[in-house]
């Protein structure tokens, strides 16, 4: 709890709050993740998708009319589409994570208290759940947010694709 409260000023604690609704506790960016249905990814899904329209019946002409092949892959495109544009999840901190189901990490940081992993006396630990990728992605985020702070952090990735 110490670390945490050294995080948050007062002129900071809305945006403190804020930025929860978007890192999870393992520091991933939930808001960058495209089964978030807060997300830019569902948002720019849905305006995608809508803009579009009833496309497929232009995408079938648009083979032959511009001499075109990729549009028979329109059908496979759609279907990615609708599913970025269906964002089921509420992010980490509301529900258990929707792509990685063996992460601990919410769970442990509700039972150790805290709200990001490095704010813990064990970090870093082995308790994530995570393969080997995802707990390097993991360890990384949490040591910069430990050594810069929370906000500068978001700061700095709020903007880059997390992927």
């Amino acid at each position: 709890m110490e670390n945490r409260n050294k995080d948050i000023s007062s002129t900071e604690s809305m945006d403190y709050e804020f930025i929860k609704t978007r890192l999870s506790p393992c520091g991933l960016h939930c808001g960058k993740c495209f089964a978030f249905s807060e997300g830019e990814i569902c948002r720019l899904s849905k305006n995608l998708n809508n803009n579009l329209g009833n496309f497929d019946v232009y995408a079938e002409r648009f083979v032959n009319l511009l001499n075109e092949p990729s549009f028979l892959k329109y059908p496979e495109f759609k279907e990615i589409l609708n599913y970025f544009s269906s964002g089921k999840c509420k992010g980490c901190r509301k529900e258990k994570c929707v792509l990685f189901k063996n992460c601990n990490v919410r769970e442990c940081s509700e039972n150790k208290q805290v709200d990001f992993c490095f704010q813990c006396s064990e970090f870093p630990c082995n308790n994530t759940g995570f393969d080997k990728n995802l707990q390097k992605r993991w360890k990384l985020a949490n040591t910069k947010m430990k050594e810069c702070g929370v906000e500068e952090y978001y700061n700095e990735i709020k903007d880059k694709p997390r992927y």
